[in-house]
């Protein structure tokens, strides 16, 4: 057990060093969002009109939870892609033949990736004061909290198990574009889930990060917060299945060989 918790904190200091000596993935994982949240925020503005009791004081308030998750997607995916590099150079070779436990490795590489994620969502919310309706209680930030550190293990897991399959960063990119962008816009990020065409409600209902945005909105703007789906419970009991699921999921892929036939 020494060995083991040893060895995932090894691991997890590794990603936080590494993070600390490239600046670049700090600014590529929050620039990116903040771009958008401007751009869409300021755009749709007029454009869009949100109903509900607890309705947003503008559209750049309704993508606030949006644009923490998608932090969390980019932390996550700037952070998994290493691994690619490290199969290149013979590190991730190295790993795997020394005595530790496979599952110690996908809990090293998750922690400090969702480490990562979870502390630069939180930067966002230092946006709070520039928007208006946020009912911020202590009850909403533990809310906000849990799920940010649970989505940022999902995502952080999800990007394992992609990048262990991926034998070059551009299919790597390609994978995580069609799979995590289309999740993502599909959450109810970017526009409420009541005014979807049926076959979209339905897809966002089914899809896991719903309730991932959901519950930071409901965490920023109370339970009943326009565009919130399923009650704060129930989204942080989605969350946390989703990333047992990707859990289990990232320990089986990283318990078989490493394939030449990936994308």
């Amino acid at each position: 057990m020494n060995t083991f918790m040893l060895s995932v904190r090894a691991l997890w200091w590794r990603e936080l060093v590494k993070f600390v000596r490239d600046r670049a993935r700090l600014l590529g994982a929050l620039a990116q969002p903040l771009v958008f949240w401007l751009l869409l925020g300021l755009g749709f503005h007029r454009s869009i009109q949100l109903t509900g009791p607890a309705t947003p004081g503008s559209y750049l308030a309704y993508l606030l939870p949006g644009m923490m998750a998608l932090t969390m997607l980019f932390t996550a995916i700037f952070s998994t892609m290493a691994l690619i590099e490290e199969r290149r150079s013979g590190l991730l070779q190295a790993l795997l033949v020394a005595p530790v436990a496979r599952t110690a490795l996908v809990l090293g590489y998750g922690l400090g990736s969702a480490t990562l994620a979870f502390f630069e969502a939180l930067l966002l919310l230092g946006l709070l004061p520039f928007v208006n309706g946020a009912q911020l209680t202590p009850t909403g930030l533990i809310q906000v909290l849990a799920v940010s550190l649970l989505a940022g293990l999902a995502f952080a897991l999800l990007g394992l198990v992609v990048a262990w399959r991926s034998v070059s960063t551009r299919g790597y990119h390609a994978i995580m574009n069609v799979v995590l962008l289309p999740l993502w816009a599909l959450s109810g990020a970017v526009f409420p889930i009541e005014g979807a065409a049926p076959v979209l409600q339905l897809l966002m209902r089914l899809n896991p990060v719903t309730y991932i945005v959901s519950a930071l909105r409901q965490g920023l703007f109370g339970s009943d917060a326009a565009g919130a789906v399923g009650s704060p419970a129930g989204c942080l009991f989605i969350t946390g299945l989703l990333t047992l699921a990707l859990l289990f999921s990232a320990v089986h892929t990283v318990r078989r060989p490493l394939s030449r036939s990936t994308f």
